[in-house]
């Protein structure tokens, strides 16, 4: 990241149609900004869907995205979050092995819970901001993690 380059979310609403997401991931690699997270899903009760895309650059960078979003067709709206509200979520597997309480009593801490219990691994998840996840990713390796999925970042504006 340069000295001026932030990281940044920009919600893109567009129709649910093929190829819209290939278009919009080619406008980003064309131009050499990097998507350093995506996430997609459609608007309930519609023909819309919403990406979420985390990306770092400067006031300028930002701005020539947001135009060049609006060009492509299927696009409707384009906006760089203000003031918003931002979660991600990560599911982590551990070994059965590992103390149950410590981490559920750690998942509990940020907004998190044990979703699933076997013979041989245990399944916590936890949602929150992305700087309380990666703490608690950072946390939880004392319990030799043997499997981590972490999603992309959502965002709503206040």
């Amino acid at each position: 990241m340069s000295e001026n380059s932030e990281r940044r979310v920009v919600s893109v609403i567009v129709i649910n149609e093929a190829s819209v997401l290939s278009r919009i991931t080619d406008l980003f690699s064309g131009r050499g900004y990097n998507i350093t997270s995506l996430t997609v899903a459609p608007i309930p009760e519609s023909k819309y869907s919403r990406l979420t895309i985390v990306t770092s650059g400067s006031v300028r960078v930002i701005e020539q995205i947001t135009k060049q979003l609006h060009k492509l067709i299927p696009v409707l709206r384009v906006y760089e979050h203000a003031d918003m509200v931002e979660k991600e979520m990560a599911m982590i597997k551990f070994p059965a092995s590992e103390n149950l309480s410590d981490i559920q009593a750690l998942c509990e801490a940020y907004n998190g819970k044990i979703v699933n219990a076997g013979e041989n691994t245990i399944i916590a998840m936890v949602a929150d901001e992305p700087k309380r996840i990666n703490n608690f990713l950072k946390a939880i390796k004392r319990y030799n993690p043997k499997e981590i999925v972490k999603s992309g970042a959502v965002a709503l504006e206040r």
